[in-house]
């Protein structure tokens, strides 16, 4: 079965995320930008979610997850929580 390993930032506006998402690939820090800004207790640790299976996760989540490359960075994902900018840092088919 599918395992993958991610972290994310979430910000209740689109707005929010799509600045943080150009902060990022300009060179700002994922974990840095997470521990200061998301509204996930994840925020903490970075964004780090761990390691998790299909269906774990809110269905948006989870279809980002398990088809984004690995190591670029996804984003604005909006679910019933908010905008997520979503890194996948590992996935075994």
């Amino acid at each position: 079965m599918a395992r993958a390993k991610a972290r994310h930032i979430l910000v209740p506006t689109e707005e929010a995320c799509e600045k943080l998402k150009k902060e990022i690939e300009g060179g700002a820090d994922f974990a840095a930008c997470a521990r200061e800004h998301s509204q996930c207790p994840s925020g903490r640790q970075g964004g780090d979610l761990g390691e998790f299976g299909p269906g774990q996760m809110v269905k948006e989540f989870d279809e980002v997850v398990f088809s984004a490359e690995v190591g670029k960075v996804q984003g604005p994902v909006k679910t019933q929580f908010g905008y997520h900018l979503v890194e996948v840092t590992s996935r075994t088919a």
